[in-house]
């Protein structure tokens, strides 16, 4: 495994880490932070299959592993590769597969995308997820792929025309705002919405060592806010059993466990928590962070670390709409 020196982690984010870790878990941790992150990729199953696929980068040489068997579109680069080799390839410009780190795919995997569905990527771009919801629906029914910045959205819609991708139509709004004027417009009959919301970032430093520099706990106490505005308007697009995921990429228990109590509080009889399964190893959530409790439900979500399984890290929260 390749390594590198990383900057210091900064005392509070440390202090934070040790609250949530265990000194042995902690350690492991900190070791797996000076590891690259494994090359990940997913095929892209709406242009080629992931056995015809494997069997073209295996001719370049490539060394394939399929880490999970239910999921064979997902695969491992295990050899060395030329800087950006990823990238270059044919395969790549053809939209054949979509690099992607694999914790990033649990989300998808969690909501289980399905045929004719109609499902709203709340915070879409760069596209990672919308190809994959697209993917898994044969590119039936309907994505509305929403994104704020229009820089990005130019990414989403390159990603989204490479992959082939013929059902989704891009917005850009705020997120809690597209909500309103969706409900407004009575589009509230919503199968599936994902909403993997603007985050910290904690669980990407190992691909993103910039985030190092970048943490500050002041942005982890205003985030809630926004995140929860985001989830709170989302829920009242679904139907009636219709499924959310609530998805970030850092550890914050306040970005985390903090944001789905207080939406358990508010929508208490619309929505309830369901059980996630995952091809991977995961912990649930914690009920108590710095003094405050959170519901006995919150245990029902995903955290995952990224000395767990080789991955980055993240949380996730599936939620089921009662009535």
């Amino acid at each position: 495994m390749s390594s590198r020196k990383n900057p210091e982690l900064k005392p509070i984010f440390v202090e934070r880490m040790k609250m949530l870790l265990s000194p042995l878990d902690f350690e492991k941790y900190k070791k797996i932070l000076g590891e690259l992150p494994l090359k990940s990729i997913r095929c892209n199953t709406i242009k080629i299959s992931p056995e015809e696929l494997k069997k073209r980068l295996e001719k370049k040489g490539w060394k394939i592993i399929l880490p999970w068997k239910k999921y064979p579109e997902v695969m491992i680069v295990e050899n060395e590769l030329e800087p950006g080799e990823l990238g270059r390839t044919l395969e790549h410009l053809l939209g054949y597969y979509y690099i992607q780190e694999l914790s990033s795919m649990l989300p998808i995997i969690a909501l289980e995308p399905k045929q004719n569905e109609i499902l709203i990527d709340l915070c879409a771009s760069p596209g990672s997820k919308t190809t994959q919801a697209a993917a898994s629906m044969k590119n039936t029914g309907t994505i509305i792929a929403n994104e704020i910045s229009l820089h990005r959205i130019k990414i989403l819609a390159s990603n989204l025309e490479r992959c082939g991708i013929m059902n989704t139509i891009i917005t850009r709004k705020d997120g809690a705002a597209l909500c309103k004027r969706l409900k407004e417009s009575n589009l509230n009959q919503i199968d599936k919405i994902l909403v993997d919301a603007p985050c910290s970032g904690e669980g990407t430093l190992r691909s993103s060592p910039k985030t190092y520099l970048m943490w500050n706990i002041k942005t982890v106490r205003n985030l809630p806010k926004i995140q929860s505005s985001l989830l709170a308007s989302a829920i009242k697009l679904l139907k009636k059993d219709g499924e959310i995921v609530y998805s970030t990429c850092t550890h914050a228990p306040e970005e985390n466990e903090g944001v789905i109590n207080n939406i358990l509080k508010k929508f208490s009889e619309n929505i309830k928590l369901e059980e996630i399964n995952l091809p991977i190893k995961f912990r649930g959530g914690i009920t108590e962070w710095q003094g405050e409790k959170y519901s006995s439900e919150v245990k029902k979500c995903a955290r995952i670390y990224p000395h767990d399984n080789n991955t980055e890290g993240f949380f996730i929260a599936k939620f089921r709409k009662i009535k």
